[in-house]
């Protein structure tokens, strides 16, 4: 591994520690670490790495693609037993530390704010376009056309300095029948091989302005663009030209900037690690207007600075044993006669590489409190504890069994119930907004949505599939996961619902009137819909296709495994996978028919296939259908007066009978049969919390303690939220 003097001997000493070789020849994947008691010493996963550096120093920054993969087990990534360490990812880990702290500490002046209305009539693309595309009206511009080529980049707009934006945008519905007109907004560098990111879509109103307001971090010299959604293609615009096209349009006043926004400067950031510490200009560098903190008194100040920022990025309380280490770093620079800044730098990039801040250190047996607040706080938030839940389990409060029995007060002590506490916390944790990553974290694994761009459908067999549709599919399940959870509602509703979350563009998809507009909201669903739950959501039903054609194998694989908990066994080798075929001369029916007449392959078949045929009127992106689309000979399908590049195929039939007998001839009848055992659905998602919850999957000699928490969620209705608070209640969760 490449030298990094001190620090470098810091981290092969990590990795020695750790029980791991570190081989400059040859970096090597690490041995897995030594298990104690049920769960293994876990290492923060790349998502919890990347949030934790982020929280901890209040900074926005990229980090995740500076470090390999993670593995997962259980169907998770944050399993302590997958998560493997090696010379390689230590190497990684340092320059991530190296680009967090260049971000998080201010050595220039504050940057200028910006604070600017553009127009886009000023705008060249609109200016200087060969194509009649854009109407101009008094101050505003209209857009007709959704497509890529027409959407405007506000290339005015070029910030010099990173940092966060406010950015608003006044814009209305034209035309547009009394409907809200839909936009996206990206941003990004806007060039090509550039990764930009989708802001979000918004809605604009019909006939009067309305104001989108976002905050979102740039990088220096990003752009926004602005693409209009579900318009005429460009060639219908430019046939009579925009300023005679009577069809719907999107008209954009203005867009107003300000930023980079900072209350104080230096910014917060720094003030975590400095505070209010004197700055002076940088010795021996080029640039005149740069700083460096200083220091009169260069090792108090350093174990002063240390010890705070050790004690939140070990997530517990310190000792001098602790600190002692990172602060003879510091002296041996400023022996070398580095600047103090500089010195301070490789202590602070020392503590975000050790062992106490890249893993889950959680002793044995009984968790104290300070471990059980770090395993609430990756749970719930995928991030480390913040300081009012540090600050409880430190003094003892947060289960009773804390370290720093000399910082409690035994009045207060007489007066507070932990179990009490525990579970304030756990409902504040929920309630606050980085709630959002266990929602997108969980969901994003438990049911594969994580995956939801592995495969592209075609375009000839699924022409009516966009981004608007992907994106609203998976926001669909999240809002529906985070609504169960806030109202504490059975947590059956993801095996069947009688509502949903939904928007326009997924309302449509589903054939459900009356939803316009991209906002979502709770919506109650007709009875002949076919949807309620997880099962019937695009987004589970998109994942568990390819993009072509739908298997009932994988999608009876997935229920078996996401749904009821018991996955089936692997394949048999050498056992050739079906073929697919898009032409219609087939039916996957009878070509599994045929696969079910190898013996090795029956007995698992007849578990798996019933399942996914019960799914089987369910398209690759989610739609409903009665006939197979093909792109062979079938019936020619016409929609609004175009004929589609696909026909209609066989019919389907969803009908088959479970192992032990039962019957059903559709989704609503098989996912009554599922609720005839609430318990099993229960326990399958109570198993995968768990894993997700303590970084290791229950075993069988766990069971008896996942049997108590299905009866008493059951006692309770089968409360989602209910199910929270005994997982974090149990001792599986509070001991190692």
């Amino acid at each position: 591994m490449k030298r990094f003097g001190i620090l470098g001997v810091l981290i092969v000493t990590v990795l020695r520690s750790l029980g791991i070789a570190a081989d400059d020849r040859n970096p090597i994947e690490g041995t897995r670490p030594v298990i104690q008691d049920r769960a293994v010493l876990r290492r923060l996963n790349r998502t919890e790495y990347e949030n934790t550096v982020r929280d901890l120093l209040a900074i926005e920054v990229d980090l995740k693609d500076l470090l390999p993969l993670d593995s997962s087990a259980g169907g998770f990534d944050n399993v302590g037993e997958a998560l493997h360490v090696s010379s390689f990812l230590m190497e990684r880990y340092l320059e991530a530390a190296d680009k967090a702290l260049n971000v998080a500490i201010a050595n220039l002046p504050q940057p200028p704010l910006v604070k600017k209305r553009y127009l886009l009539r000023d705008d060249n693309l609109v200016k200087t376009t060969t194509e009649n595309v854009y109407r101009h009206r008094d101050d505003s511009v209209v857009m007709f056309s959704s497509s890529a080529w027409n959407a405007i980049t506000l290339w005015q707009f070029y910030p010099p300095d990173r940092g966060t934006y406010r950015i608003r945008i006044s814009t209305y519905g034209f035309q547009s029948a009394g409907k809200t007109v839909t936009y996206r907004v990206d941003a990004g560098p806007m060039l090509m091989g550039t990764r930009n990111h989708l802001v979000n879509y918004f809605d604009a109103q019909p006939d009067q302005s309305t104001v989108a307001e976002f905050l979102d971090h740039f990088e220096a010299r990003d752009h926004i663009r602005i693409s209009p959604y579900g318009l005429a293609n460009a060639q219908t615009v430019t046939k009579v030209g925009a300023d005679k096209f009577d069809g719907p349009g999107l008209g954009v006043d203005w867009i107003d900037v300000e930023g980079p926004l900072h209350d104080t400067w230096p910014p917060e950031s720094h003030r975590r690690l400095f505070g209010d510490m004197e700055r002076a200009k940088s010795p021996n560098h080029n640039q005149s207007n740069r700083v460096e903190v200083v220091s009169k008194e260069p090792l108090v100040d350093a174990d002063r600075i240390l010890r705070k920022f050790a004690r939140r990025a070990f997530r517990r309380p310190v000792t001098d044993a602790d600190v002692r280490p990172f602060l003879a770093l510091v002296d041996a620079k400023l022996a070398e006669k580095r600047s103090f800044e500089q010195a301070i730098r490789v202590g602070l990039a020392a503590v975000l590489v050790s062992p106490d801040f890249l893993f889950l250190r959680e002793g044995a047996d009984k968790l104290d409190d300070v471990s059980i607040a770090s395993r609430l706080s990756y749970f719930l938030w995928s991030m480390l504890p913040d300081e009012e839940l540090l600050g409880i389990a430190e003094q003892g409060h947060l289960t009773g069994n804390g370290t720093n029995a000399a910082l409690r007060d035994p009045e207060k002590d007489q007066r507070i119930r932990p179990s009490v506490t525990l579970r304030e916390q756990v409902d504040r944790l929920l309630n606050h907004p980085k709630s959002q990553q266990f929602a997108t974290n969980f969901v994003g694994q438990w049911l594969g949505l994580k995956d939801i761009d592995f495969t592209e459908p075609s375009h000839i067999l699924y022409p009516e599939f966009d981004d608007m549709l992907k994106v609203s599919m998976v926001r669909e399940t999240e809002l529906f996961f985070v609504e169960l959870l806030k109202h504490d509602l059975s947590l059956i509703n993801f095996v069947a619902s009688d509502f949903t979350m939904l928007n326009g563009r997924l309302a449509r998809h589903y054939d459900i009137p009356d939803v316009d507009g991209f906002a979502f909201r709770r919506t109650q669903l007709p009875p002949n819909s076919h949807r309620g739950g997880v099962l019937t959501m695009a987004s589970s039903l998109k994942v568990t296709a390819n993009g072509t054609l739908t298997s009932p194998v994988t999608r009876g694989v997935w229920v078996l495994d996401r749904i009821l908990g018991d996955p089936p066994s692997p394949p048999p080798e050498n056992i050739a996978a079906l073929e697919p075929d898009i032409r219609g001369a087939t039916t996957i029916r009878e070509q599994l028919a045929k696969h079910r007449q190898v013996e090795s392959c029956a007995s698992c078949h007849v578990e798996i296939d019933p399942l996914g045929f019960a799914l089987e009127n369910f398209d690759v992106i989610g739609g409903w259908r009665d006939r197979y689309r093909t792109t062979g000979n079938g019936e020619e399908i016409t929609i609004d007066g175009r004929r589609m590049p696909y026909f209609h195929g066989k019919w389907i039939d969803p009908a088959d009978s479970l192992p032990d007998g039962r019957a059903f001839r559709g989704i609503d009848e098989f996912k009554q049969l599922l609720l005839s055992n609430k318990d099993q659905f229960t326990r399958a998602l109570t198993t995968r919390l768990l894993t997700y919850a303590t970084g290791a999957v229950p075993t069988t000699a766990d069971q008896p303690q996942v049997e108590a928490i299905v009866a008493a969620v059951r006692e309770k209705n089968y409360g989602f939220r209910t199910l929270i608070y005994e997982i974090v209640a149990s001792d599986l969760f509070q001991r190692k």
